[in-house]
């Protein structure tokens, strides 16, 4: 099974789980809540923080540009919301001095074309493509051409789908993760084997994209063999926004990174041996 790396980390079975912390929009268009996101996943022991990058003029479907929607601006477009929520240069700028400083990796979904474009510029780690976006050929060609790793989300898409796009990138840099596109999803519908289906089907690297509620589901992903977990993170899962709800408070995250590399040292490696803290048990207890 193939390893890659994103940034400085070996991505891959038998290697520490890459963890995420998906701020997306989470910071409700504020580069001080942004900030404060970094900081705590950078207090949890996180490796990465990622962020949602949109040209809203081209992502909002036409018929939906003019609906009202009630936000913390007041009753606007959704048009108009979405360019609220849309970090530009002199944000993404200052996230990257930010990240630099703070020692943590950063990345983003991008949802288009020209936001691949405008991400380049950074020398992003990886390019997230997300699971919306799973279908748009031209967009994963795009992104396969820039060279660099490519996280793969596959949320309500078929296996027909996610063979079709696995196709058009680089295998060779390619990290595909299992999500559920439910917001917050019920357990029922996480179906974690898939982690393991799709290691086995496409021998790459597959890490798990979390949208539930709770962390019992994220660290079970990581013991069914996730090499890179993503979980949405929150200030508060009060504070407004479609994705609050499903994500992980300050508190929780530190909890989940712990327990993550808790997980990972008790996996071990598959060989029987007799420890040597077994020895004097056994020379006590075994039958002789």
């Amino acid at each position: 099974m193939n390893q890659l790396k994103i940034g400085t980390k070996i991505i891959g079975f038998k290697n520490p789980v890459y963890i995420i912390a998906e701020i997306g929009i989470n910071h409700n268009g504020d580069l001080t809540i942004a900030k404060r996101l970094i900081d705590t996943a950078v207090i949890a022991g996180c490796d990465a923080v990622k962020f949602q990058k949109r040209t809203p003029d081209i992502c909002v479907p036409e018929e939906q540009k003019h609906k009202m929607r009630e936000t913390p601006w007041g009753y606007i477009t959704y048009l108009e919301y979405r360019h609220r929520v849309e970090f530009e240069e002199e944000e993404y700028k200052e996230i990257d001095r930010y990240c630099n400083e703070k020692g943590i990796d950063w990345l983003v979904s991008c949802w288009d074309i020209p936001s691949v474009d405008f991400m380049t510029s950074y020398n992003p780690v990886a390019y997230k493509i997300p699971s919306a976006c799973l279908t748009d050929d031209a967009l994963l060609n795009h992104i396969n051409k820039k060279g660099r790793p490519v996280i793969l989300s596959t949320g309500m898409s078929t296996m027909e789908e996610i063979e079709h796009a696995v196709s058009l990138i680089d295998h060779n840099r390619l990290i595909i993760t299992h999500t559920t596109s439910t917001y917050p999803c019920p357990a029922r519908e996480l179906n974690l084997l898939m982690i393991r289906t799709l290691a086995e089907k496409f021998q790459c690297p597959v890490g798990y994209s979390g949208h539930e509620t709770g962390l019992q589901t994220t660290i079970a992903a990581v013991a069914l063999g996730a090499c890179l977990v993503e979980r949405h993170i929150t200030l508060d899962r009060a504070m407004w926004g479609s994705d609050q709800a499903a994500s992980v408070e300050p508190g929780g995250l530190i909890r989940l990174v712990r327990d993550i590399r808790v997980i990972e040292q008790a996996m071990g490696d598959g060989v029987k041996r007799v420890w040597e803290s077994e020895i004097p048990i056994r020379e006590k207890l075994r039958c002789k």
